[in-house]
């Protein structure tokens, strides 16, 4: 049987949750959370961990920015993050980009979408 502590970010309380596992995996038990978004993600996180990756992406054709803020549209497997991040070490946008705006469609193979998260 395995334990396994964490914190949850799924609201502003962290709770402390602890995710008992049986020798075959499977979860047995999920304690310590106030809600049920707290034992959702503890399964989750143990389970298929996944993430959103933030970061900056050169912008070509603007007078004022330089870069712009971009995100994942969605949730990636965690142990995809880097290959996400390698997409975009060539990937610049045009202005004007505009939030919301798709820069890179199915970033990786994920099938998720890089959207720019700021005007530029």
């Amino acid at each position: 049987m395995e334990k396994r502590t964490l914190t949850c970010i799924r609201c502003p309380r962290g709770c402390t949750v602890t995710v008992t596992l049986a020798d075959d995996g499977t979860i047995t038990s999920v304690t310590g959370n106030s809600c049920m978004r707290g034992d959702k993600y503890a399964r989750d996180e143990v389970t298929h961990p996944v993430r959103v990756v933030t970061t900056t992406v050169p912008v070509v054709g603007s007078a004022t920015e330089k870069m712009v803020s971009v995100k994942t549209a969605g949730d990636v497997p965690k142990g995809r993050v880097f290959d996400v991040v390698r997409a975009l070490a060539d990937v610049t946008a045009t202005a004007p980009v505009h939030i919301g705006d798709v820069i890179l469609a199915d970033v990786a193979g994920t099938g998720v979408d890089i959207v720019a998260t700021k005007d530029a």
